[in-house]
C-alpha cells in the first residue's frame, strides 16, 4: 500500500537568514524551535537523511512544503525574491529522488498576484501538486479579498491549497496564551492549541467570506484532524442563517476542505472526522520533523486503524492520486 505524507516540512538557509533580518530576536513562536534546535538539520536536509526517515517510518512519497512561517512574515520584496529559489531547489530535490519526493510551492503571500504566477510556475513548470500557506499574511487574514488572486489560480490549476497553522497575532498571543513564562506560554499559542484554533477560524472566515462561493472547485487541506473547527460543526451551524451563504457551513467541510491527521495519531479523532466528512476526504500526513514515526509507525497508524480495506487505500493513497490527477499542468 502506498502512503503519502502530506505535511511534511522543511527550510532553507536563506529563509533562515531572511527570518533573522526581518526579526532578530525571532520572536514569533517555533522560528526559535525551527533555527537553533536539533531539527534545524533535518528540516534542511532534502536528501538522503530524510529519504531515510521516511523509510523508517513507512512512508513512500513526502510532499515537501516550507515550514511556518514560511515567507509570511516577510515584506512583499524579499519574500517576492525567496519565493522562486525555494521553489527550484524543492524542484531539484525532487528531481534527484523521483517517486519519493513531491512538492508544495512556497508563496510570497504578502503580494499576491506576485504568489498567484508562481503557483502557476510551480504546477505547470516545476510539477508541484499545489500550494501550502499558513493562516495569516503579516498582519493580514487570508480570508481578505487581497489573497483572492491565488484562490482564483489555485481552482483554475484544481490545484488543492494547504492552509497551515501559523502563531496567532502577538495581541492575541498575549491576551490568550501569555502570562505563564516559556515555555509554556509558546507552546500553548502554538502546538498544544493556539495556532490550531487559528488556523481552523481561518478557515471558518473563508468560507464566512464567501471564497469557496466565489470559487466553488477550490480544494483547501486542513491538518491536525481539521483544526478543532471539524469537531463542533454541530454548533457552528448557528452560522447558517447569519452568514448569508449559498450552503450550509457543514457542507463546504465535505466538498471543499479535506483533513489530515497533521502528526496527530489517533483513531478516535479517525472515527470522529470519517463519521463527519467521509473517507474520501481524509488523507495522511506526519507532520515531520515536528513529530516523527519511527519503526514504522506512520504505517503502522493506518495499518490498526478502524477501518476497511478500502478506506484504508483512500486514506493512504487514493485520495490524494485522485485530487492530483485532476490538477491542470
Amino acid at each position: 500500500m502506498q502512503l503519502y505524507g502530506l505535511e511534511e516540512h522543511f527550510v532553507t538557509a536563506d529563509v533562515i537568514e531572511a527570518w533573522k533580518r526581518q526579526d532578530p530576536q525571532l520572536t514569533e513562536p517555533l522560528m526559535k524551535w525551527t533555527v537553533g534546535s536539533p531539527l534545524t538539520q533535518e528540516l534542511l536536509d532534502l536528501g538522503d537523511g530524510r529519504v531515510a526517515a521516511m523509510d523508517d517510518a513507512g512512508i513512500d512519497t513526502a510532499v515537501l512544503s516550507l515550514t511556518t512561517p514560511g515567507l509570511q512574515n516577510l515584506g512583499s520584496a524579499e519574500a517576492v525574491a525567496l519565493q522562486g529559489p525555494v521553489n527550484d531547489a524543492v524542484a531539484e530535490a525532487v528531481r534527484r529522488h523521483p517517486g519519493r519526493l513531491q512538492g508544495f510551492a512556497a508563496l510570497a503571500t504578502p503580494a499576491p498576484q506576485a504568489a498567484a504566477d508562481e503557483l502557476r510556475r510551480a504546477v505547470t513548470e516545476l510539477g508541484f501538486n499545489g500550494a501550502l500557506v499558513n493562516a495569516h499574511s503579516g498582519d493580514r487574514s487570508l480570508d481578505q479579498s487581497e489573497f483572492w488572486d491565488i484562490y482564483e489560480a489555485a481552482e483554475h490549476l484544481r490545484a488543492p491549497v494547504y492552509l497551515h497553522p501559523r502563531a496567532p497575532f502577538p495581541a492575541v498571543r498575549e491576551a490568550y496564551y501569555g502570562g505563564f513564562g516559556e515555555p509554556v506560554d509558546s507552546a500553548l499559542a502554538t502546538g498544544a492549541l493556539g495556532w490550531h484554533y487559528d488556523a481552523g477560524l481561518t478557515a471558518l472566515r473563508m468560507i464566512v467570506a464567501g471564497v469557496f462561493d466565489r470559487f466553488p472547485e477550490l480544494q483547501i487541506i486542513l491538518g491536525h484532524w481539521g483544526e478543532v473547527v471539524l469537531f463542533y460543526l454541530d454548533r457552528i451551524s448557528l452560522l447558517d442563517g447569519a452568514a448569508g451563504l449559498q450552503r450550509p457551513v457543514a457542507e463546504y467541510f465535505r466538498t471543499n476542505i479535506f483533513i489530515t491527521p497533521g502528526g496527530i495519531s489517533s483513531h478516535k479523532y479517525l472515527r470522529w472526522s470519517l463519521e463527519t466528512v467521509g473517507a474520501e476526504r481524509i488523507m495522511y500526513a506526519s507532520d515531520y520533523p515536528y513529530v516523527q514515526a519511527p519503526d514504522g509507525a506512520a504505517r503502522q497508524f493506518l495499518d490498526t486503524a478502524p477501518i476497511d480495506d478500502t478506506d484504508r487505500a483512500k486514506l493512504a493513497f487514493r485520495n490524494w492520486e485522485k485530487l492530483v490527477a485532476g490538477i491542470r499542468r
